[in-house]
């Protein structure tokens, strides 16, 4: 049997570029090159910020971690959590026959603007895969009061 297709004419052609997929394919490739795996990206990880009134509420997945390997650094008013996992795939190899693996190996990082917060009272806590962050506010300065001369 043969396949019923639609016809074309050749206007319809003449308006086709046969590379332009493969162009914006390329694009999309060198802007995020782990895109094509299904995700975002391998380097982050999703993470919900939430004003709580008188502080911001972070978490970030991070499952699989352990707390060891997750480490957080300020730097100024700069937040960044770094998490690191392992790969022990190159020594087990000979021992397990791979058909199809998508578990990802490697560091990921995320940096967080803490210029509102009051760095010195941040609490962290990571329970079941994900990371909390307790992140008070900075209380604005109240001006103190003074006594003002009459000129």
């Amino acid at each position: 049997m043969f396949e019923m297709r639609p016809y074309r004419n050749h206007r319809d052609l003449a308006g086709m570029n046969p590379f332009k997929e493969m162009e914006a394919m390329e694009r999309r490739f060198f802007r995020d090159p782990f895109s094509f795996f299904g995700t975002d990206s391998f380097a982050a990880f999703r993470t919900d910020v939430t004003d709580e009134g008188d502080h911001y509420a972070l978490e970030a997945d991070l499952p699989g971690f352990r707390k060891e390997d997750i480490q957080l650094e300020l730097s100024g008013d700069t937040l960044t959590v770094n998490a690191e996992r392992h790969s022990s795939r190159e020594e087990k190899n000979d021992e397990k026959k791979y058909v199809h693996t998508e578990r990802t190996f490697g560091q990921y990082s995320r940096s967080f603007d803490v210029s509102g917060v009051d760095t010195e009272h941040i609490k962290a806590k990571y329970e079941n895969g994900v990371l909390q962050l307790t992140l008070p506010k900075k209380q604005s300065a109240l001006p103190e009061s003074r006594h003002l001369e009459i000129e």
